[in-house]
């Protein structure tokens, strides 16, 4: 469906209704296994996505589905417990809704992160990855339709989608707690089906090093309306094709929890380098 701009302005308000004069700067969105940030977010304000007008639910695994805000950090930030997918049924409209609203109730930077499979046979499962670009090829834009110039120009240059300053911060935060930090580039895939060793092998052929299923349509909706934006992917398996094993959902979860004390000091780092 295509939103109109007194929708995300409704949904804003409500939201204001919940938080009062509180204004977040973060916006964070949370993926697979990864929205323990938002339980240790300071005097929070946690708001379900089914209370929020206009808002979809979250489905997947791992996802709690609600609105965190409050101080994470020394930030004041929102924090997205679980996200939308379109292969969840919804639109990419849908899918990046969230960030739009955010960004009316003041958010300037989103933090995105995932778990995703390894292309690279030359790195592993468990590694975290900056994301410094993103390849979304294959299906069509979250832009698509009528623009909406409150938020952004028609036509939007995404030359320097995920920011290079925050990627500077990244890699500085990650050198001083010596945290092995890949740098790649984010391959999207529409799922729920991970892809088959054909399409990782194309994936890499393209230049992909990690490849899933979220983060890309809210990267561009985020850069469309002027927010900065820092990408983390937890490399939670490696991708289909590379070893002699099946994939599965409980193997992106555990690894999700392996990861989460450095994945954590990481991402808290970078909050408080801002």
């Amino acid at each position: 469906m295509a939103y109109t701009f007194e929708q995300y302005r409704q949904s804003a308000d409500y939201i204001k209704e919940k938080i009062g004069d509180f204004i977040p700067k973060v916006a964070m969105v949370l993926g697979s296994g990864l929205g323990f940030l938002g339980d240790v977010v300071e005097t929070p304000t946690a708001i379900p996505y089914g209370d929020i007008p206009h808002f979809k639910a979250s489905t997947a695994p791992g996802h709690k589905g609600r609105l965190v805000f409050g101080t994470l950090a020394g930030q004041k930030v929102a924090v997205m417990q679980g996200r939308m997918h379109h292969y969840e049924g919804y639109g990419y409209d849908e899918v990046s809704y969230a960030v739009r609203v955010l960004r009316l109730l003041g958010c300037d930077t989103l933090i995105v992160t995932n778990a995703a499979g390894c292309v690279r046979t030359d790195w592993q499962a468990g590694d975290l990855m900056l994301i410094t670009d993103q390849i979304k090829l294959f299906s069509e834009s979250p832009l698509r339709g009528s623009n909406l110039p409150e938020f952004g120009v028609r036509f939007p240059d995404v030359s320097h989608l995920y920011t290079p300053r925050l990627q500077d911060t990244a890699r500085k935060a990650a050198a001083e707690l010596s945290i092995p930090l890949r740098e790649g580039v984010y391959f999207y895939c529409y799922g729920p089906q991970y892809e088959t060793p054909a399409e990782v092998r194309a994936a890499r052929i393209l230049g992909g090093d990690a490849v899933g299923m979220s983060t890309a349509p809210e990267a561009i909706v985020a850069g469309h309306c002027g927010m900065e934006v820092l990408g983390f992917t937890l490399l939670s398996n490696m991708a289909a094709g590379i070893l002699d094993q099946p994939l599965s959902e409980q193997e992106v979860l555990d690894a999700a929890e392996a990861a989460k004390d450095k994945f954590s000091r990481l991402v808290l780092s970078c909050l408080q380098k801002l």
